[in-house]
């Protein structure tokens, strides 16, 4: 019998949470980046200098496309908690209307 591998994203809130090291992880691989094409700038224009602006370009993309990731989230997250209120109340007044109900029939 095997064992099913845990989901890590099993609610919207930890796969947020995933969003959220990840975005802190990127701008730290920017950082060092940065600090690589400074490095390299000083010694000689080179094609690894070439190499490293790329790579910094495409962290700042995935750092777009993952802040954009955690907005669509948390709005997920927000329209969620609305309908849950929605139908809380919605109950909440169906129960009314029923106590409402009953005690105009046995009057």
């Amino acid at each position: 019998m095997s064992a099913e591998p845990e989901n890590p994203f099993h609610s919207i809130e930890s796969a947020h949470e995933f969003m959220t090291l990840l975005a802190a992880t990127i701008v730290e691989a920017q950082q060092e980046v940065e600090a690589d094409i400074e490095r390299e700038a000083k010694l000689n224009p080179s094609r690894r200098l070439d190499v490293l602006r790329v790579v910094l370009y495409n962290l700042k993309k995935l750092e777009l496309d993952i802040n954009r990731s955690r907005r669509l989230l948390n709005d997920l997250r927000t329209l969620r908690r609305l309908l849950f209120a929605e139908r809380t109340s919605t109950s909440a007044a169906s129960k009314s209307l029923e106590i409402v109900h009953s005690e105009t029939v046995s009057a």
